[in-house]
C-alpha cells in the first residue's frame, strides 16, 4: 500500500495522522500564482487553505511515480511486473495541462504529443507504463467516489481471473485555477479550514495526493509471504439521479448502497467496529452523511480524516481506504481532525485511541449523486 500526502509514505502519514501533526499542514496559501499565470481570479482566491505537499501544486506525473513506488517498496515488489493488472482513477487527471493549453493558446500540431499524455487516463496508463504489464488497464471516473470504484474493478479483475495482482486506488493534483473558481463560486471553499461534522464547519479545503492498494489473491499473498492489511469484503453502488451535485437529502439511495454493501460483506451493522466516513466539512454533505449514519450506527466510532489532508477528490477515497486498512493493522482509531464542537449525535473520535477493530466501513459520495461504500476486514 503506498500514500503520498505531504510526501509521506503509508505509514509515515498514518504516524502522522494519529499525532494530528500533519493538519499544520493546511494552511493558508499566500498570494502567489497557482500554475504558470497569475490573474484577478487567482488574486482572490489566494486567501483559501489548501492541501498542498510543497509551495506549489504538484504535477499529476510526479504524483503518480511516487505513489506507486511507494506501493510497490511496501508491498516487497519489484519491476517489471508483466501480468498485473491497473485500476487507477483520477476525476481531474491532468486539467492543469489542460487549463495551460487554453491559456497559451498552443494548437494541437504544435503540442500533439503534450496533449495525448494528459488524456484523463493518464495516472493509469503512466502505472502500466511502469509495471510494463500486458494486463487489463482501467481507468474508472466517478467524482469523488472515484478511487472507490477503482479498488471495486481491482478486486473484480482478480476475481474473474484476469490477474492474480491488481494496483488500485485514485490519484488527484486538482489545484487549479478553473477547480478553485469554480468550488469558490458553489460557496463550497472553507475559509479557515476543514472541520468535518462541526457546528462551525465552513466547506471543503482542496487537497492533492492520493494511495495506491497492491490487491492480490489470497493464494498469491499467501504463497509470497506479503504483509497484509486486510480484507476487502463488500461494495456497494448507487447514484441518486437527482441534482449535478447536491445530495438528495432523504438518503434513500444512499442508504441502498450502504445495504448492499453489508449484505455483499455478509454482515450486520452492528458487526461494523468503525466508520470513516466521507466527511468533507460543507454543510449539505455532512448533513445528509450524519443522517445516514445515525440511522445505522448510532453507536459505533466514526472518523473523517480530510482535516488533515484535505479534499482530494477522485483520490479522497483510496485515502479513506489506506487510512482504514491501518486501522485494522495497528488497532487504532485516526482522530477525525479539525473537530471542536460536534454539530450531530455521533460518536465522533475526538482523540486517536486503541480499540479491537475486525471490521471497518468506509463511505464516499461524489457529484452526480454517486453513493459508494467499502467494508474491510481485519486479516487473520
Amino acid at each position: 500500500m503506498g500514500a503520498n500526502k505531504r510526501g509521506c509514505s503509508g505509514n509515515r502519514h498514518w504516524f502522522a495522522l494519529l499525532s494530528r501533526s500533519i493538519s499544520r499542514k493546511l494552511a493558508k496559501t499566500p498570494g502567489k500564482t497557482i500554475g504558470n499565470r497569475p490573474s484577478s481570479t487567482l488574486s482572490r482566491l489566494a486567501g483559501y487553505p489548501l492541501g498542498l505537499i510543497a509551495p506549489a501544486p504538484a504535477p499529476l506525473p510526479a504524483l503518480t511515480e511516487g505513489i506507486l513506488r511507494d506501493a510497490l517498496e511496501d508491498a516487497g515488489l519489484s519491476l517489471p511486473l508483466r501480468e498485473t493488472g491497473v485500476a487507477i482513477g483520477s476525476s481531474r487527471g491532468c486539467q492543469t495541462d489542460w487549463e495551460d493549453f487554453a491559456a497559451q493558446r498552443r494548437t494541437l500540431t504544435h503540442s500533439s504529443q503534450s496533449w495525448l499524455r494528459s488524456l484523463p487516463h493518464q495516472a493509469a496508463i503512466q502505472t502500466a507504463a511502469r509495471l510494463e504489464t500486458t494486463g487489463p488497464v482501467l481507468a474508472p471516473m466517478a467524482a469523488c467516489a472515484t478511487a472507490f470504484w477503482a479498488i471495486f474493478r481491482g478486486v473484480e479483475l482478480i476475481k474473474q481471473g484476469w490477474c492474480d495482482r491488481a494496483i488500485a486506488g485514485g490519484v488527484e493534483a486538482p489545484v487549479t485555477p478553473l477547480t478553485l473558481a469554480g468550488f469558490e463560486r458553489m460557496g463550497a471553499l472553507a475559509r479557515t479550514g476543514c472541520y468535518p461534522f462541526d457546528r462551525q464547519r465552513e466547506g471543503l479545503v482542496l487537497g492533492e495526493g492520493g494511495a495506491f492498494l497492491v490487491l492480490e489473491s489470497q493464494d498469491l499473498a499467501e504463497r509470497r509471504g506479503a504483509k497484509i492489511y486486510g480484507r476487502l469484503s463488500g461494495f456497494g453502488f448507487t447514484c441518486d439521479a437527482y441534482h449535478v451535485s447536491a445530495p438528495q437529502l432523504d438518503g434513500k439511495s444512499a442508504a441502498i448502497a450502504l445495504k448492499n454493501c453489508l449484505e455483499s460483506a455478509q454482515v450486520t451493522p452492528h458487526q461494523i467496529d468503525f466508520l470513516h466516513a466521507h466527511g468533507t466539512g460543507t454543510q449539505l454533505n455532512d448533513q445528509r452523511e450524519a443522517q445516514l449514519i445515525q440511522a445505522f450506527f448510532p453507536q459505533i466510532p466514526v472518523s473523517s480524516t480530510k482535516g488533515a489532508t484535505g479534499h482530494t477528490l477522485g483520490a479522497s477515497g483510496a485515502l479513506a481506504i489506506a487510512f482504514s486498512l491501518m486501522a485494522l493493522r495497528s488497532q487504532q482509531l485516526p482522530p477525525c481532525v479539525g473537530l471542536q464542537n460536534p454539530a450531530f449525535e455521533l460518536n465522533l473520535v475526538r482523540e486517536s485511541y486503541v480499540a479491537p477493530l475486525d471490521r471497518v466501513l468506509c463511505l464516499s459520495f461524489g457529484f452526480g449523486g454517486q453513493n459508494a461504500a467499502i467494508a474491510l476486514e481485519r486479516a487473520d
